[in-house]
Order: structure tokens, then C-alpha cells, then sequence
């Protein structure tokens, strides 16, 4: 195939966000952030699935035991399907009612990590936040505008997380325990270049971002130099996932929110990158 290409003229996401890689379902789940919805599809027979969910969902990752750990406006939930059954586990911020989740994933040893939102993107009330398998959480970081990631390094030392209206990807050293020490600016995006919002890495420790904004993937160094670019015509390039029994499949979302409707803005892209992904993490609880 050409380096992308749309998997369904029928998908429009407003906000197509959180992809994630399910080994056990063959397929690829993103959510909608602001339709609320989740989406599925199925590697197996290429059908899509949507459910819609009732207040916002940044971001849904697997539990080992079955199921999903969700990132709803209200807080963490466990999440099932078919039919759909949402059960709390708290809300790390009820004293901030027009806050939201934006996006989380897990990490090797079965901790979620996600950041947090003002919905109007106005004030830097965003927080960073580990939920480990015990159901409690605990802020590991703060003063965020659009929180965006994260993603780890294959070796374990390093964790990448963005502050999107910053145009900045940080970089944190990870300490013995889960925890985190010494946050750098990694890459700073130019304004041509657009916003920086989800990422992934591959299995040689490139880091994979979509561009917000600048119509684009881009490849970087572990040492924070640009590899690669690949164009795509959604302007609101938003999360990036290798999905496949090989890892060697690319999916990526994108958003039509405040766009005029058109063919690619909100759509669901494969993208031959040439490289494999690592594997997605479970959460523990």
C-alpha cells in the first residue's frame, strides 16, 4: 500500500484519541472523546464497533484479569462491553469539576499513567497522575495545559509525556518503585509544526508523535532528533498505535473538532511506517 491509507469512509471521530493494541481481541480500540464514544476494530474480519459511553472517555487500557480500566471526566472506572457496565474507582479530582482525562497508558510493570484537563484549555490545571493496581493513585506531576503521551522507552528508563499547548515533550528519568525524577524538555515543536499530542515508540526506541495541527507523524531519535515525517491529510493528527499478531501495523486517529467537515479530518489511517511497535501493557488491578 502507499505509506496510508483511510480504514472507513464512514468512521468521522470529532475527537479520535487513545489507541490502544488489544493481543487477546485482534483489534484496535480508540475512543471519541467528545461524541462520547469507544471504538473497535477487528483485525480479524476489518468490521467497526461504537458504543457510546455517557460523559467524556480520554482513554480505556486493559486489565489482565479482563475488561478495561477507563479514564472518564468523572475519574478512573473499571469498564466492560456487551453490554456496557461502568464501575468507579474515585476521582483524583472532584474539586475540579471542568476538568477531564486527555490520555493514559500502562507500563510494563501494570501501572496507568494519564494526565488531566481543563476542558476549555484555559488554565493549567492539568495534573499527571500513576494509578497502580491497588486502586489508589498519586500526582506525579502538575501544571498542565493539554497533558499528551505517554510513552516509555524499551529499556525502561525513560518516560515521555507532553504538554501539547507547550508545544513540549518532556522527558522524565524513572526511579526504583514507579517513580519519576529529573523531567527534561525532550523536543520542542515549532509552530509550523503544530502541536505535539499522543506518541508511541517502536521497538528499535524511536519515538513515534502526531502533529495537532501539522498534518503529520514524525520520527525521532532516542536522542530527540528528527528521523522521519509522514505527511497525512488530517490537519488534527492526534495518537499513534502498532497493533497486529506482528506488531507491524500502524493506526493512527485524528480529529474534526471546530473543522468544516471534509474527507480525512476525524479519520482512522493505517500508515506503513516499515517498523514494529512493542507490545501494549495490561494494568495489574
Amino acid at each position: 500500500m502507499s505509506e496510508w491509507k483511510r480504514i472507513d469512509r464512514d468512521v468521522r471521530d470529532t475527537l479520535g484519541e487513545g489507541t490502544l493494541w488489544s493481543a487477546r481481541e485482534n483489534a484496535v480500540y480508540w475512543v471519541d472523546i467528545r461524541a462520547p464514544a469507544l471504538n473497535r476494530l477487528s483485525l480479524t474480519d476489518g468490521g467497526i464497533r461504537r458504543w457510546p459511553m455517557p460523559e467524556p472517555l480520554g482513554w480505556v487500557v486493559e486489565r489482565r484479569g479482563g475488561g478495561f480500566v477507563a479514564g472518564f471526566q468523572s475519574g478512573f472506572a473499571r469498564l466492560t462491553l456487551d453490554p456496557v457496565a461502568i464501575d468507579p474507582i474515585g476521582d483524583p479530582e472532584p474539586h475540579l469539576p471542568g476538568n477531564r482525562m486527555n490520555d493514559g497508558k500502562a507500563d510494563a510493570d501494570g501501572r496507568i499513567w494519564c494526565g488531566t484537563m481543563d476542558m476549555a484549555e484555559e488554565q493549567d490545571s492539568g495534573s499527571f497522575y500513576r494509578l497502580d493496581p491497588d486502586g489508589r493513585w498519586t500526582v506525579m506531576d502538575t501544571g498542565y495545559l493539554v497533558p499528551n503521551g505517554p510513552a516509555f522507552s524499551p529499556c525502561g528508563r525513560w518516560l515521555y509525556h507532553t504538554d501539547s499547548a507547550r508545544r513540549t515533550v518532556y522527558r522524565f528519568s524513572r526511579t526504583d518503585g514507579g517513580g519519576l525524577a529529573s523531567r527534561q524538555p525532550f523536543i520542542l515543536f515549532s509552530e509550523e509544526e503544530g502541536y505535539p499530542d499522543g506518541m508511541t515508540v517502536d521497538s528499535q526506541g524511536h519515538l513515534w508523535i502526531a502533529h495537532w495541527g501539522g498534518a503529520r507523524i514524525s520520527r525521532f531519535t532516542p536522542e530527540g532528533k528528527l528521523d522521519r515525517v509522514i505527511p497525512l491529510p488530517a490537519r488534527q493528527v492526534t495518537n499513534i498505535t502498532f497493533a497486529g499478531p506482528k506488531l507491524d501495523r500502524m493506526f493512527v486517529t485524528s480529529a474534526a473538532f471546530n473543522l468544516p467537515e471534509s474527507e480525512y479530518d476525524g479519520a482512522l489511517f493505517e500508515v506503513d511506517a516499515g517498523v514494529t511497535g512493542l507490545p501494549a501493557s495490561l494494568f495489574a488491578g
